[in-house]
């Protein structure tokens, strides 16, 4: 059985809980095709998250990466095109902010996602949800764990690994009270879209 790894985050910032982490609880253990999910939640700090994905990359051994971050204040599913080697922003989950650092100091100024963005957002668009192709995943630890992800992709050469951003729950948006949400229940079921279409490339 070939493995997928599927990260989502902790709740950071003034998101008081973060629908990732119910899609990754939802689909963990699922199989799609001779691919199983394996669900793995990610702290929001700059200084452990790196070695945390190492850690799951190393238990799992995945064939497939695909991390999923909150970007609140989307109203779509946006597949990530590219991280950058760069680490930025509002502070993490223990007070960190780094200024214009570089995630890794010898490592590539960029990487592109070799999963199959296009396909995600036609199937996403096909089957009823809004979606788009983001070209930017910001400087927060959602690029973070996307740049790392996609470093070990091209190290292995046989990888396939992205980032998906996905809207707000319902309920996190009624915490909130200035974003917009989905049904966690269509989140889920965006991802696992997402998902089919990328084993589906990846057995083609």
């Amino acid at each position: 059985m070939k493995k997928i790894l599927l990260t989502g985050f902790e709740p950071f910032l003034d998101f008081k809980l973060n629908p990732t982490m119910q899609v990754v609880e939802a689909l963990n253990g699922k199989v799609i095709e001779d691919y199983e999910i394996c669900g793995r939640i990610m702290k929001v700090d700059f200084k452990e998250s790196s070695n945390q994905l190492k850690e799951y990359i190393n238990e799992v051994q995945p064939d497939l990466i695909i991390s999923l971050g909150l970007a609140g204040g989307r109203y779509k599913i946006t597949p990530e095109r590219i991280a950058i080697n760069m680490k930025d922003g509002e502070p993490d989950n223990n007070g960190f902010a780094p200024v214009d650092a570089k995630i890794n100091e010898d490592g590539a100024d960029a990487y592109l996602t070799n999963l199959p963005i296009r396909k995600m957002v036609e199937r996403l668009k096909k089957e009823g949800y809004p979606a788009e192709v983001s070209n930017t995943a910001g400087t927060y630890l959602c690029n973070n764990i996307m740049y790392e992800g996609l470093a070990y992709a091209k190290q292995q050469g046989n990888v396939l690994a992205g980032f998906i951003h996905i809207p707000a729950s319902f309920e996190l948006a009624i915490q909130h009270g200035k974003i917009p949400g989905w049904n966690v229940r269509d989140l889920i079921k965006g991802v696992e879209l997402c998902i089919e279409e990328t084993v589906s490339c990846a057995n083609d």
